[in-house]
């Protein structure tokens, strides 16, 4: 897959690669993205992002191949206030108002933007007098979105930024990062919310073990897996097995009264499906980011691990698929 970047890289990971004693946490990552460009981070649990992040920020150093941030070592952008980050660790200095917690991470800026346009953007201009290290979980990641972007960094890292946010307070935040990046900003975000990556970013980047498997568009990345989804009612007799074997089928998942087939070819997979069971509510649909997400980092697992239960998602995948 394709992706053309602008003219100006802001992040180059050439052929980067992390040791941690025998684990490769990140194994040969090679990526560009360019200035102004939105750009979400997946990858299952355990699959590199948060090392990738680490290494980004300076916070890590590769153990072979390198990285750069606008065409300098991430310790020097950084030093240079060219990159913002908001982690899942932060924890507001105790005491300090909103407003002087922001003012005082503005002044180690060269150039940071008026304290004021910060609050404002981060939804904290009724919060500016309140003391930071009392505030709700959600107020609190306001407030780390705010340091983020106090010094109006070239580049924004955000890992899972939302976690913590009601759906009002997470439709605010996203709108507040699209403002942000209308200045032509970069930002580089990590998230488990598969649908706020559908809707925010421009780009989308996968990893699975340390590798890149995945980058484009969520339209293009959708398109490249070419998986479709095939579902019917859960039936009353015990679901048979087998499944996972008819033509095209990727996995199998039993969920809410739901059996849910992704397939790679729907109608080979609808046709062989009456040889099993008899569907009953059958519906074809297209790939969702979620399902292309899923057939990119699927890897074998015990297909016995299936079984008729309404009460909790169960999925079983193909092996070699």
């Amino acid at each position: 897959m394709t992706t053309i970047h602008t003219t100006t890289p802001v992040v180059v990971f050439t052929g980067a690669v992390k040791e941690f004693g025998a684990v490769r946490a990140v194994d040969g990552l090679d990526l560009t993205i360019g200035q102004g460009e939105r750009v979400a981070l997946l990858g299952r649990n355990g699959a590199g992002k948060s090392t990738s992040i680490g290494l980004l920020l300076g916070l890590d150093d590769p153990t072979a191949g390198s990285v750069r941030l606008c065409g300098v070592p991430p310790v020097q952008a950084v030093r240079d206030g060219r990159v913002g980050a908001m982690l899942q660790d932060f924890k507001p200095v105790s005491r300090a108002t909103v407003r002087e917690l922001v003012s005082f991470v503005a002044g180690t800026y060269p150039a940071p933007l008026p304290v004021d346009e910060v609050l404002e953007l981060a939804g904290l201009t009724e919060l500016a007098g309140r003391r930071a290290d009392k505030l709700s979980g959600g107020q609190a990641q306001r407030v780390s979105f705010a340091v983020a972007m106090a010094g109006d960094p070239d580049l924004l890292v955000l890992d899972e930024p939302t976690a913590a946010l009601d759906v009002q307070a997470r439709r605010a935040f996203w709108a507040s990062m699209r403002t942000f990046t209308d200045r032509g900003k970069t930002v580089l975000f990590s998230t488990h919310h598969l649908e706020e990556a559908d809707q925010n970013s421009d780009r989308i980047v996968v990893i699975d073990r340390g590798r890149l498997i995945a980058d484009g568009s969520s339209a293009e990345i959708k398109r490249t897996v070419g998986v479709g989804v095939v579902s019917f009612d859960l039936p009353s007799e015990p679901l048979p097995s087998g499944l996972e074997d008819l033509p095209g089928v990727v996995s199998v998942e039993v969920a809410g009264g739901r059996v849910r087939l992704r397939t790679s070819d729907s109608d080979a997979t609808v046709g062989a499906l009456p040889r099993l069971v008899t569907p009953r509510g059958l519906e074809i649909a297209a790939a969702g980011l979620e399902d292309a997400f899923l057939s990119l980092t699927s890897h074998a697992t015990d297909p016995s691990a299936a079984s008729s239960s309404a009460d909790a998602p169960v999925t079983s995948q193909k092996a070699g698929k």
